[in-house]
């Protein structure tokens, strides 16, 4: 009996201490704990409503052999990309307290480093320390007072970029910076006054494991965060992670679920209670991610690779709940299709198709079959979607070089250029009460032409009307992120998918 209550005590211990290990997560991260030993204790808290993290910490300065700090960490290896958004709270008793991303050998004090930080009188820099117990050296920015802070290790190659919330980054690049294949990575906070406490709230937080260089298209995947931004604040939250990718949510016209694609199959989730079911769309199972609902929300239109026609896309729909044989809607033979939009009767799907060697844009009437080309040059035009009361169809267009965003009459008439920068821009939606285009920018020095998984992409947003757009997200993703209209009922709202293999 004894022997029984000794086994019985040690497996109690070993449960109650794997359940104090995870009490002790912070969020994304393993532990917080003071760097150095500051006079005032730090803390760090994390908010599961927004999912945003508080950190309060003291400490010296940050610049000789021995640091002081407040420090929210976990451990990563090889390269990654480590984002925030980061407000001081408070005045602050020393211009020179300072916030960021920090990344680290050791918990020791006079540890090699990394940090791209910001200060309190605005000064914005990529600080290294090379050696043990070194001094701390920099690369200054040009950017002041970012809110956006964004580091990122390609190799022995750090990459500090930051802005204010909106706006395109400005970079800065330490170059040949040894440090350990494993580190520690995290949030931190200093004072710069040991008799003084600062605190701080980072929002958006994201530890992305980014895609291997030598990754295969189409069939190597990263893991995805199907996410839920709010358009006037700007905070995202992640509802959903998984391991496999996903891609193109669209909201439902009732608000109550998103659709999205997934190794060619169709998911409902439920936005109440998370819940995630089939959406049975027959024997369409390799649907691309150009799934979007009628603008009643009764009938799903999709793009299904069918396997009769050598497995070129074509056009179907069904209705939305599925559990109904899809209706194909081109015809064998005419061309790749990529669905994008249905006009506001629901007698019309607007898509780009390969005809005559070149993809433009084309409507079919969903009862004859019969196409109508809206556009015909020998440029890449896509993604076109109709505005609510059908008197515009939106698209992206190469024929001045860059993809960028276009719009024209129902009948083709009238193409008139909207967006005029460097970036590459891809998949114009239309808010539900007509006042904003929301869609993807790559990256400026991408093939026009592509739209390719796993870059640094701005989610921006401009007026319905046209105008300067501005940033709402930064996004590693692409490929999936908004590729159908993904607006919620109130306007308010997207949902977009990120990508890391974390």
């Amino acid at each position: 009996m004894k022997g029984k209550r000794t086994r019985f005590t040690f497996l109690l211990l070993v449960l109650t201490g794997l359940a104090a290990t995870a009490q002790k997560e912070i969020g994304q991260f393993d532990r917080n704990l003071d760097i150095g030993n500051p006079k005032i204790k730090g803390e760090a808290k994390y908010n599961e409503q927004d999912q945003t993290y508080t950190l309060k910490g003291s400490g010296t300065n940050m610049w000789f052999g021995n640091d002081e700090f407040q420090y929210l960490h976990t451990t990563l290896q090889g390269d990654f990309i480590l984002r925030a958004e980061v407000k001081f709270l408070g005045e602050g008793a020393d211009p020179h307290r300072k916030v960021g991303w920090i990344i680290k050998n050791d918990l020791d004090a006079n540890s090699p480093h990394v940090n791209a930080s910001t200060h309190g009188d605005g000064l914005t820099a990529l600080q290294y320390r090379k050696q043990i117990g070194g001094d701390t050296e920099e690369v200054i920015s040009e950017a002041t007072f970012p809110d956006v802070i964004q580091l990122e290790r390609i190799g022995q190659t750090y990459i500090m970029s930051t802005a204010k919330f909106g706006e395109e980054f400005t970079s800065v690049t330490l170059n040949d910076m040894e440090m350990d294949t494993e580190l520690y990575v995290g949030l931190y906070i200093c004072s710069h006054n040991p008799d003084v406490s600062e605190t701080a709230v980072f929002r958006n937080v994201r530890i992305i494991k980014p895609v291997d260089p030598d990754y295969k298209p189409y069939t190597d995947y990263l893991g995805s965060n199907l996410e839920i931004l709010d358009i006037e604040t700007g905070l995202r939250k992640i509802i959903y992670r998984s391991v496999h990718s996903i891609q193109a949510p669209n909201w439902t016209v009732d608000g109550k679920k998103l659709i999205y694609n997934s190794k060619g199959h169709l998911y409902n989730y439920e936005l109440e209670n998370g819940q995630i079911s089939p959406l049975n769309t027959g024997f369409a199972v390799n649907n691309n991610n150009d799934h979007v609902l009628t603008f009643d929300g009764t009938v799903l239109g999709i793009s299904n690779h069918n396997q009769d026609d050598g497995g070129t896309s074509a056009l179907y729909y069904l209705p939305a709940e599925g559990d109904s044989l899809p209706k194909m809607v081109t015809k064998p033979g005419v061309g790749a299709s990529y669905f994008h939009g249905w006009s506001p009767d629901n007698k019309k799907m607007v898509f780009t198709g390969n005809r005559n060697g070149a993809y433009n844009i084309l409507t079919v009437d969903i009862d004859t079959g019969e196409e109508v080309q809206l556009t015909n040059l020998k440029t890449l035009d896509d993604g076109p979607e109709y505005s609510p009361d059908g008197k515009f169809i939106f698209f992206n267009s190469t024929r001045t070089g860059k993809m960028k965003l276009w719009r024209m009459e129902p009948d083709g008439s009238k193409q008139t250029q909207l967006t005029f920068d460097e970036y590459n821009d891809w998949f114009p939606h239309i808010s539900p009460d007509k006042k904003w285009i929301v869609f993807i920018s790559f990256p400026k020095d991408l093939d026009p032409s592509t739209h390719p998984f796993y870059k640094h992409c701005l989610l921006r947003i401009m007026p319905y009307e046209g105008g300067e757009p501005k940033v709402i997200g930064y996004v590693y993703g692409g490929q999936g992120t908004i590729n159908v209209p993904s607006w919620s009922p109130d306007s308010k709202k997207i949902a977009l998918v990120s990508n890391t293999g974390f």
